[in-house]
């Protein structure tokens, strides 16, 4: 039987980041699958007028993500809609005020309402300056999903902290790669010319937000050990964020290829040696699996996605959480001993063949019914 579902996010496709990836990609897999999905979000500027099946409405930017908006309270306009157009489900993907209003409007109207959980926003206050807020955004985010039939995380780990705060229903879908986009035959010897590589030299890699939150301070420190003992390297850094400045100003000698789409960033992760993502903040962190299945060894803490899918000296490598110690070690060990790097890069390429999205869509699509049953 086909669906009407409603997604209500903060974030969307074109805008670039994990979450927005994510809900497009359940929202075209739910449609190819014969659904009939609905978009609401914030909108984006004034020129905003949405795609298709897309209904913009009033948000304020988000602070410390220029370029990102947070939807505001919207109870009676969502109450006209869905007692016009009354949805079979409605999936909150974020937790701002929209998100809030969508929750409770639709229990309001008897609307099975499931929640999506993809961000720590209350770890992220910590780097923005409001710590103190920490316990009340944590109260706020569990109160959320509290009241969700279904909350739909990407890890098995993140599903038993939640169910350890009493939040009910907590659902494992996952999430998916593009095996056929993220492709080691992308590997590009002018791309790393263009980089300022030497042949036979080291690219270490970093993609994602440039911002507090992800620890890019140990990528840092890292890259300046392994440049200690192999000064040919090279650090790449691929994204844009608040600390893009900074880091330019400090490292005139690395290379900043700024925010990177499509067939394009694939060739950069392909192009690659070694992935250094040392972020603690992340529910999941869809670069690891992007690098992973472009063939790219990744070095991580023991958290979110790469707790899930490296095994620690056989595809990837991984530390235990906050271990600078250990992280920067490992950097150097696997930059000295680079003979490591091939095999780490194929067992890295065939974990990841058979995490497609067709898989999540299913799964979700599963929750989804068990919350309207």
């Amino acid at each position: 039987m086909s669906l009407k579902i409603t997604f209500v996010t903060e974030t969307f496709p074109p805008e670039v980041n994990g979450v927005a990836m994510t809900v497009g990609r359940l929202v075209s897999g739910m449609r190819e699958r014969g659904h009939r999905v609905s978009v609401i979000r914030p909108r984006q500027g004034k020129a905003d007028a949405g795609g298709e099946h897309e209904t913009p409405m009033p948000g304020l930017p988000l602070p410390g993500y220029p370029g990102l908006r947070f939807g505001l309270p919207a109870g009676g306009n969502l109450a006209r809609r869905w007692r016009q157009q009354r949805p079979d489900l409605v999936h909150v993907v974020t937790e701002g005020p929209l998100g809030w209003s969508a929750v409770s409007v639709a229990r309001r109207l008897g609307i099975p309402v499931t929640s999506g959980f993809h961000t720590n926003f209350d770890r992220y206050s910590v780097h923005y300056g409001f710590g103190w807020m920490r316990p009340a955004v944590a109260a706020y985010l569990r109160t959320l999903h509290r009241r969700t039939r279904a909350t739909m995380v990407p890890t098995a780990a993140l599903a038993a902290d939640l169910a350890g705060e009493g939040i009910i229903g907590v659902r494992v879908v996952g999430r998916g790669v593009d095996t056929r986009l993220f492709d080691p035959q992308r590997h590009s010897p002018a791309l790393r010319q263009a980089w300022g590589l030497a042949p036979g030299a080291l690219a270490c890699l970093y993609v994602g937000r440039l911002a507090a939150e992800k620890n890019l301070a140990l990528i840092e420190k890292s890259f300046a050990a392994i440049q200690h003992v192999l000064p040919s390297a090279k650090m790449i850094w691929v994204g844009d964020g608040p600390s893009a400045a900074r880091l330019r100003s400090a490292h005139p000698d690395h290379y900043f290829a700024g925010t990177r789409l499509g067939e394009d960033l694939a060739t950069h992760y392909a192009s690659a040696d070694l992935f250094l993502f040392p972020s603690l903040s992340e529910t999941y962190g869809n670069v690891v699996a992007e690098a992973m299945a472009s063939g790219l060894p990744v070095l991580a803490y023991r958290s979110a996605a790469a707790a899930e899918l490296i095994s620690d000296g056989a595809n990837g490598q991984l530390v235990q959480p906050g271990d600078e110690a250990s992280y920067l070690a490992a950097a150097l060990a696997l930059a000295s001993h680079r003979e490591r790097l091939p095999e780490l890069s194929a067992a890295a390429r065939y974990t990841m063949l058979p995490r497609n999205w067709a898989n999540v869509v299913d799964r979700f699509e599963m929750v989804a019914r068990e919350a309207m049953a």
